[in-house]
C-alpha cells in the first residue's frame, strides 16, 4: 500500500511539472499574469472647488498689484526720470528698452518673490514689539468634587462631601512693563534684517533689469545677424547667376558654377540658423520680462553707439554708496551687533504686571475674586546657556564683519572688471569699424573683378566671407559694449551717463 501511495505522488509531481497551465488551475491564479500600473505619484482625482479657486485668484491678483506698486517705488528711487507705470496692451506690438524694463518691474515673478520676502521680515519687527502687549487668557470650567472628610465626632468618624464647582468666567492678563532693553534690541535687530531684505529686493530688481537689457540687446543683434546673412545670400545668388551666364558663353569653367552653387547653399544654411537664433532670442526676452506674449514684438531701439563717460574712482564711490548687496551686508552686520547686545541683556530680569478675575463657586454666581500685582522674575534662568548664547552672538558678529569685508572686496573687483571690459569693448569697436570698411571695399572690388571676368569664384568667396565676418565682428563688439555698460550699472547700483560722442 505504501509503494502504491509513493508511486501516485511521483506521478502527480511529474504531471504538475509537465503542465504548468494545469498547475495554475490547481493552485490558483498566477500572480505574474496581471501587472499593476506603477505610478510615482497617484493622480489627484479630487474635483477643484471653483469658489475657493476664484477666491485664491483674486487674492493673488491683489497681492501682485501691491507687490508691483512696491517694486515701482523702489525702481523710481534709482531712476526718478522714468515713470514705471505702463501697460502691455497700450504698446501696439512695439516696445523700447525702457518699456521692457517697466514691464519687468511690475510682472517678473522674481521681483514679486523678493518683495514678499521683505514683507516677511517686516512682520518680525511687530512680532518683537508684541512683548509689550498684554497677554490675555479666558476660560470657563466646571468640576464635580467628591471629597473624603475626617470628622472628630464619634457620630460620623468619616463622611463623604459631594459638591459642584463653577468658574464662569475666568479672566487673566499679564503685561510686560520693562525688560531692560531686551525687547528693544530684538526689535532693532529685526528692523536691520528687514532693511537688509529690502536691499536684497533692490538687488533682484537690478538683476532683472540687467537680464532684460542683455536679452533686448541680444535680440537686436540677432535681427542684425539675420539681415547680414540675408544680404550674403543675395550676393551669392547674384554671383551664381553671373557664373552660370559666363559659363554658358564659355568665359568661365564649370567649376566656377559648382563653387558658386556650393557657396550659395552654405549661405542659406547660415541664414536658417540665424532665423532660429532670432526666434530663441525673442523667447529669451519674453522670459526676462516675465510676459510670454512679448515674444512677437517689434523693437524700437537699436544698439547704442554713443560713448559713456566713466571714471573708475567715481564708479567705485557710487558702488560703495548705492550697491544694494553691499548695503545689505552692512545691515546684517548691524543686526549681528544688536544681537550681541540682546544676548547680554538676557541676564537681566523682567518686570511685569498681572491681574485676574474669576466668578463662580458652588453656584454660578455665588462668589467672585480678583488679584493683581507686579512681579520681578527670571524666566528659565540658565547661566551656562546664557553665557554660550552670548559667545554665539559674538561669533556671529565676527562672521558678519568678515562677510561685509568680503562683500566690499567683491564689489571692488566687480567694478574694476566691469570697467576694464567696458574700455576693452570701446577700443575694439574702433578697430573693428576700420576692418569693416576695408572688408567692404575688398568685397566690392572682388565683385567688380568677377563681374568683368578678371576674378574667380574663390577670390569672390574669400572677399564675401571676410566682409560677412567683419560685419558680425563689428556688431558683436557693439553688442558687448552695450552689455558691458549694463554690467557697470548693475555692479555700481546706479545708471551711468552717455556722452554725445559717436563710436
Amino acid at each position: 500500500m505504501k509503494k502504491i501511495l509513493n508511486l501516485f505522488l511521483i506521478c502527480s509531481l511529474l504531471t504538475i511539472g509537465a503542465t504548468p497551465t494545469m498547475a495554475k488551475g490547481w493552485f490558483g491564479k498566477n500572480k505574474t499574469d496581471k501587472k499593476e500600473k506603477v505610478e510615482i505619484v497617484k493622480p489627484d482625482n479630487e474635483k477643484p472647488n471653483v469658489r475657493r479657486e476664484l477666491k485664491k485668484s483674486k487674492e493673488n491678483e491683489k497681492h501682485k498689484q501691491e507687490s508691483s506698486k512696491e517694486a515701482e517705488g523702489m525702481y523710481e528711487t534709482k531712476f526718478p526720470v522714468i515713470n514705471s507705470q505702463i501697460e502691455y496692451a497700450d504698446m501696439n506690438g512695439e516696445v523700447s528698452l525702457v518699456d521692457c524694463i517697466k514691464l519687468a518691474i511690475t510682472h517678473h515673478p522674481t521681483i514679486m518673490s523678493a518683495i514678499s520676502n521683505a514683507e516677511i521680515y517686516k512682520t518680525m519687527i511687530g512680532q518683537a514689539w508684541s512683548n509689550y502687549f498684554p497677554t490675555i487668557s479666558a476660560g470657563v470650567s466646571y468640576s464635580r468634587n467628591d471629597t473624603l472628610m475626617t470628622m472628630n465626632s464619634a457620630y460620623a468618624r468619616m463622611m463623604s462631601q459631594k459638591y459642584n464647582m463653577y468658574y464662569m468666567p475666568t479672566l487673566s492678563a499679564n503685561l510686560l512693563l520693562f525688560d531692560f532693553g531686551k525687547t528693544k534690541s530684538t526689535a532693532d535687530m529685526a528692523k536691520r534684517t528687514y532693511e537688509s531684505s529690502r536691499y536684497d529686493a533692490e538687488t533682484s530688481i537690478e538683476l532683472v533689469i540687467y537680464n532684460v537689457k542683455v536679452a533686448y540687446y541680444n535680440l537686436i543683434f540677432a535681427e542684425i545677424q539675420k539681415r547680414v546673412y540675408e544680404d550674403t545670400v543675395k550676393d551669392f545668388e547674384l554671383q551664381y547667376k553671373q557664373a552660370k551666364a559666363q559659363y554658358d558663353i564659355g568665359r568661365k569653367a564649370k567649376i566656377d558654377v559648382t563653387t558658386a552653387e556650393y557657396n550659395l547653399g552654405n549661405a542659406k544654411v547660415n541664414l536658417i540658423k540665424a532665423k532660429n537664433t532670432l526666434e530663441l532670442a525673442a523667447a529669451e526676452l519674453a522670459n526676462a520680462v516675465g510676459i510670454p506674449e512679448l515674444e512677437n514684438v517689434v523693437l524700437k531701439d537699436k544698439l547704442n553707439s554713443k560713448a559713456y563717460n566713466v571714471d573708475f574712482q567715481d564708479l567705485l564711490k557710487t558702488a560703495e554708496a548705492s550697491r544694494p548687496a553691499l548695503l545689505s551686508a552692512k545691515k546684517l552686520k548691524d543686526a549681528a551687533e544688536l544681537n550681541v547686545r540682546s544676548a547680554k541683556r538676557s541676564f537681566a530680569p523682567d518686570i511685569s504686571a498681572f491681574g485676574s478675575y474669576n466668578q463662580g463657586g458652588r453656584q454660578i454666581d455665588s462668589d467672585y475674586g480678583y488679584q493683581f500685582g507686579v512681579q520681578l522674575n527670571y524666566t528659565a534662568l540658565n547661566l551656562m546657556l546664557l553665557k554660550k548664547q552670548v559667545d554665539q552672538a559674538n561669533a556671529e558678529y565676527k562672521k558678519a564683519v568678515a562677510d561685509y569685508e568680503q562683500q566690499r572686496q567683491d564689489v571692488y573687483l566687480e567694478v574694476k572688471s566691469a570697467y576694464i571690459n567696458l574700455l576693452n569693448s570701446h577700443d575694439s569697436i574702433e578697430v573693428s569699424k576700420l576692418a569693416l570698411q576695408q572688408a567692404k571695399e575688398r568685397q566690392y572690388q572682388a565683385f567688380r573683378r568677377y563681374q568683368v571676368g578678371l576674378g574667380d569664384a574663390i577670390e569672390f568667396k574669400d572677399a564675401e566671407n571676410s566682409y560677412l565676418n567683419a560685419q558680425l565682428d563689428y556688431y558683436s563688439n557693439l553688442l558687448n559694449y552695450n552689455i558691458n555698460a549694463a554690467e557697470v550699472e548693475r555692479v555700481i547700483g546706479a545708471p551711468i551717463k552717455e556722452s554725445d560722442i559717436d563710436l
